[in-house]
């Protein structure tokens, strides 16, 4: 175990949570979201959709399998979700300074001081929950001791779609059928699982117009952040719908298609950012138990007539997925990990 410091957890109503520092010793500001996954860090530490978000883990106690190496494959990572940690920060109510993990080749806390993030740990987080269930997502700051603090910073007002997709077009496989992958801060694990179903990925940039592309379907994948931001991006989707190729919208997907047919989205009070939201899929009683991270939803009331929900969380009763009622349109607020038949039956449509 190291020294710590003193870090302090400022909130924007004057609330203050006191620990110490177990990341970089660095002040921070964000917007300050619990996450209720009792494992998986790495994977959300650099979700894309994290962007600009302070991370509060529900479970009691962090990194006790430390982090797995940094490896590629054609550029997508093997274990993460990206290429960088996206969280402004981490915080816990314990940390292991011991980890035990087969393919760990580091500790949490080692693995946050290389990427220049700042975590807390001894805390009471459930209070600190409870208190943001009460209130809603809001805005944090994180002062370690000996360092200067930093103003408030809401990521929301910024375009986070830009600042997380990629600048370039670039190739994922080789597969016979071409599917465009619209990135607005997409997991590699879409691209992993796209590859793997023998698909050629040509991932765009948010803003690109990819209807100049020739293509056999279309994926608008997850992001970061306030969806009226990638206007460019559903002006894009507007044209694709006229085309009539099979889509599926990711998580943020989800809002833009929505947007680009018609409906219109609103901010949660606080989010689901979690690993364990039920999701039912409309017409069956079968549930699901999935994996998401966002701020915002649809208004199924300005759903167009020929649209229709697919699935409903079974927490809140908003949506997580819509449809076209005849056309091959369809697509989901949660990330298909344990859902990934989805893949398959929008592979069919293709």
């Amino acid at each position: 175990m190291r020294e710590t410091r003193r870090a302090t957890l400022i909130l924007e109503d004057g609330t203050t949570f006191v620990g110490k520092s177990f990341g970089h010793e660095s002040s921070t500001s964000g917007e300050v979201v619990f996450n209720t996954a009792m494992t998986g860090y790495p994977e959300s530490l650099t979700d894309p959709s994290c962007e600009g978000q302070i991370l509060v883990t529900t479970y009691p106690i962090l990194g006790n399998y430390g982090v797995p190496p940094h490896l590629e494959k054609d550029t997508i990572s093997e274990f993460y979700e990206s290429n960088r940690i996206h969280a402004r920060a981490i915080i816990a109510q314990d940390y292991s300074w011991e980890h035990s993990h087969w393919q760990a080749d580091r500790s949490l806390s080692e693995w946050l001081i290389e990427e220049g993030v700042p975590a807390i740990y001894g805390i009471d987080t459930r209070a600190l929950t409870k208190h943001l269930r009460e209130n809603g997502s809001m805005l944090g700051k994180i002062v370690i001791e000996g360092t200067e603090e930093v103003d408030f910073y809401n990521p929301n007002s910024e375009n986070l779609v830009a600042k997380t997709s990629c600048k370039e077009v670039e190739i994922h496989g080789d597969g016979a059928k071409t599917v465009v992958l619209v990135d607005c801060g997409t997991q590699h694990n879409i691209i992993r699982g796209l590859t793997k179903r023998g698909l050629k990925v040509v991932r765009v940039p948010w803003d690109y117009d990819f209807t100049t592309e020739s293509y056999d379907g279309l994926i608008i994948s997850n992001g970061p952040g306030n969806p009226a931001m990638a206007e460019a991006t559903v002006l894009n989707i507007r044209k694709a719908l006229e085309i009539g190729k099979p889509i599926c919208g990711i998580c943020m997907g989800n809002h833009l298609l929505a947007m680009a047919a018609g409906a219109k989205t609103y901010k949660l009070k606080y989010g689901h950012h979690s690993h364990n939201q039920p999701v039912r899929r409309i017409g069956t009683n079968n549930c699901y138990i999935t994996s998401q991270n966002h701020g915002y939803a649809i208004d199924i009331t300005t759903l167009p007539e020929d649209w229709e929900p697919m699935f409903e969380n079974m927490n809140d009763g908003t949506n997580e997925g819509i449809r076209h009622k005849t056309k091959p349109y369809f697509s989901t607020q949660f990330h298909p990990d344990d859902t990934d038949y989805l893949l398959d039956e929008f592979i069919a449509m293709i």
